[in-house]
This record gives C-alpha cells, structure tokens and sequence, in this order.
C-alpha cells in the first residue's frame, strides 16, 4: 500500500469503505490470496481493528503483518468463528449458504466493497465463459485506445490491492466471478453478461442459485450505467440503463479483426466493442487495437505441430457448451480429450453433438470422463473409437501409436481439472509439455 497523500484523489472512494468498516468486529472468512488482501488493506487503512482470520487450513506466521493482533479460527469448525463478529467479508472460494448470520450481523465482500466505492469506473465482466478473454480484450482495447486501464478480479488480481493504481480518470476492468457476485449488492457502470451455463455446482448447490449469482452484476444497475446482455438474458433485465444486446448477426457477417479463432470469440469481441464504445473510445482506433489482441493461454491455444499432428489446448473448457464451441472451430478434430473432475452437471448435449459430427479418437478421463462414456454406451457410437484413459500420458502414448500427418489433437475437457491438477492452468501446462515431448520419443 502506497500513504494517504499519494492517494489523495481518490481519497473519497477509500474513505466510503472506511466508513463502512469502521468500529465494527470484523472476519475475514477465507485466507487465500483474496483474504490476505483484504487483510493488508484493513491493515493499512484501519490500524488497531478488531479483526479476525478464519480458514480451514493452518495460517502461516509468515504470511502474516508483523506483530498483528488477529484472532486465527483454523481448522474444520472454522464457519463457526462467523457468530463471533458484526461484519464477515468472506472470500470467493467458501460458499454463501453454509453462512448462517445473525440479524444484526453483516456478511460482505472485497467485490461488494469495492463495486460501492468506485462503481463510476468499473467494467465489470461475467459469464460462465468468455470472461477471461473478453476482459483482456477490453483492457486492451482501452490502454492501445490511451485510457488508462487497470485490470483485476477473478483474473488473478485482488480489487483492493489495485486501488493505489486508481486516479479519477481510470477504467477498472474487473473479470468477476459467480463467487464474487454472490454477495454483491452493487453493479458497476458498465456491465458485460457473455452467458450462463450450468457450472460450479458444487459450489452452489443448484443452478438456480449459481443464475442468481451471476444475475447480481445487472441487477443494482441503474439510470446512467449500461448493461450489455446476450441475447439469451434479455429476460433477465427489466431495469433503467442503457440496454446493448448481442450477438447481432450482421456484426458477424462482417467479422472483427480478431487473431482469436471460433465464432464464440466473435461474441467476445462484440461484448468488449459495446463496452469501449461505452466509454467513448472511436471505431477506427479501435479496430486497430482488436487485430493487435494476441489471446490468452488455455484457450483455443495452439500448442504446435509434431510429427505433422496439430496440438491445440483448451484446458479453460470446463463446461460442455465450451467443448462444442471449440470442436466447431474446426472442420475436423481426431482426437478429443474429455473428462476430469465430476461436477454433477450433464453432458447429453456434448455426447448428442459427438454422435452427430463424430471425432476420430474419443478420450475419456476422471470420473466426469466416466460419466461421459456412459452416455455413449446407450447409443451407436461408430466410427468413434473410445479410449478409457487414466491420464495425459496415456493418450500420448495412442496418439503415438495412431497418429498421421494432418490430423489434430484438441484437448477440451468440459470438466474441471481438480482431480488431478490444481487447476485448468496447471492441466493445460502438463499437456503442453507432452506436446513439446511428442516426437522425441
């Protein structure tokens, strides 16, 4: 954290969540990378609060401010710390309805915080898919556009650890997440809503309740602020902002000029063109900017080619809407890697969309892989050849053994990654260090 007085233009906006927090007993429920965040702004901002730290795992000293006065409440009882405190600012990864409050308690968040105190400048960006690349190519599109722009959110980059970076003319591009919004009760000024698909159930317990969740970016949004809204969720919004719906047909027959390969990008790319446009960037300028996006990791990522055999990863495709929308990508995919972590959500509509445009080589891993198979058992799957695999080497190995010269290699699991990974980052790295072995051997 940077002192008062190199924070003096927005010292308003601080002083709001100050206020919010001040003289209260607060938890910070949750000490990822979020909870220690949140704990060095209330030490810089609020010396001497009461503050206490609750987490299912053991909270090193070492990650700790020194001589820190926190009370830690570690281990599986942790939830019940909550009854000890007025204001609970609870992290992302810990789920709402295991919360039970008090009626004079309070139960926050760094986003909701964040949203009330600086709302006039943030893009915030959701969806179950899409987010990540839509929100980067936003920020591009405004820092290549000379706005100053400052990325954050689900992205990997904590709000409150951005607000030293804040001036008055700032954009705050803000990726956000379901468990971010879930208990927002702010919209930003710009609001970007890419879809919803059924996702992180275990998290929330139904889908209904995971909709509403991503429903609370659009729903405080009021006169003055803009909702951009697939077409598909334009139930969803009856309110007073400016309302932008897309895909529009016509925008797509004239295409933008994306590196980005797949229509669902050209969904993207109108997303974060109303978006800019919204914030007063040219036409011209920014279709110099949009050319210039080279795309993120983990997504569509053309990996190489070895042996002749095309490698693409998608490890980002943890639904099975992804996993359609990267196969139709291509006029071909002979190998497809599915499976992983079993989230409980259904996959009919991918084993119905393989039966009917079939890939040569189908692999099948984890539990949800499992899952997936059986879906498969109850039909006539010629002429896919299905592989019951444990695990990325595996495949290799058939691929090895089967591969030809222009065939291609799409890893797009439609599962998380928890199983066997740390997560879809780590997934995506692991096959491509196999791709880079690949013909070595």
């Amino acid at each position: 954290m940077t002192n008062t007085s190199e924070l003096s233009s927005m010292q308003s906006e601080i002083e709001l969540i100050l206020n919010i927090l001040r003289n209260k007993k607060i938890l910070i429920l949750g000490f990822g990378r979020e909870g220690q965040s949140t704990l060095r702004f209330l030490n810089h901002w609020l010396p001497g609060a009461e503050i206490g730290l609750a987490d299912a795992n053991l909270i090193s000293e070492t990650i700790l401010p020194e001589n820190h006065s926190c009370t830690l409440h570690t281990g599986p009882d942790y939830l019940q710390a909550v009854d000890k405190y007025q204001f609970i600012i609870k992290t992302p990864g810990i789920p709402g309805r295991l919360i039970q409050l008090k009626s004079d308690q309070i139960l926050s968040s760094q986003t909701d915080l964040f949203l009330e105190a600086f709302h006039k400048q943030v893009i915030g960006i959701s969806g179950t898919k899409g987010k990540s690349t839509c929100s980067s190519l936003i920020h591009h599109v405004l820092q290549e556009s000379g706005f100053k722009s400052i990325l954050t959110g689900n992205i990997g980059i904590p709000c409150f650890d951005i607000i030293p970076q804040i001036n008055p003319t700032s954009w705050v591009v803000f990726e956000l997440s379901a468990n971010q919004l879930e208990m927002s009760k702010h919209s930003p000024r710009i609001a970007v809503l890419l879809n919803i698909y059924e996702e992180h159930l275990d998290h929330f317990g139904t889908y209904d309740a995971y909709i509403r969740a991503k429903l609370q970016l659009i729903r405080y949004s009021s006169i003055g602020d803009t909702v951009i809204l697939h077409k598909s969720l334009r139930q969803y919004y009856s309110g007073n902002a400016f309302l932008h719906l897309f895909p529009d047909p016509a925008q797509l027959q004239n295409a933008h000029p994306l590196k980005l390969r797949g229509e669902h990008n050209q969904w993207n790319a109108q997303a974060a063109v109303l978006a800019a446009k919204a914030t007063g960037v040219d036409e011209d300028t920014m279709i110099k900017a949009l050319s210039s996006f080279a795309g993120l990791p983990h997504r569509l990522e053309f990996v190489g080619k070895k042996n002749g055999i095309s490698f693409y990863n998608d490890s980002i495709a943890t639904i099975p809407e992804a996993c359609i929308a990267a196969l139709k990508t291509f006029e071909k995919v002979d190998y497809l890697i599915v499976g992983g972590f079993d989230r409980g959500i259904h996959y009919e509509i991918l084993a119905d969309y393989l039966l009917q445009h079939p890939v040569k080589h189908l692999f099948l891993i984890g539990k949800a892989g499992q899952r997936i198979g059986s879906l498969f058992q109850k039909n006539n799957h010629e002429p896919i050849i299905i592989h019951l695999v444990e695990n990325l080497n595996d495949v290799f190995e058939i691929v090895r053994q089967c591969g030809q010269s222009g065939e291609i290699c799409l890893l797009s699991p439609a599962a998380s990654s928890y199983d066997q990974y740390k997560n879809f980052e780590h997934r995506g790295e692991v096959f491509k260090a196999l791709v880079a072995e690949f013909g070595n051997a």
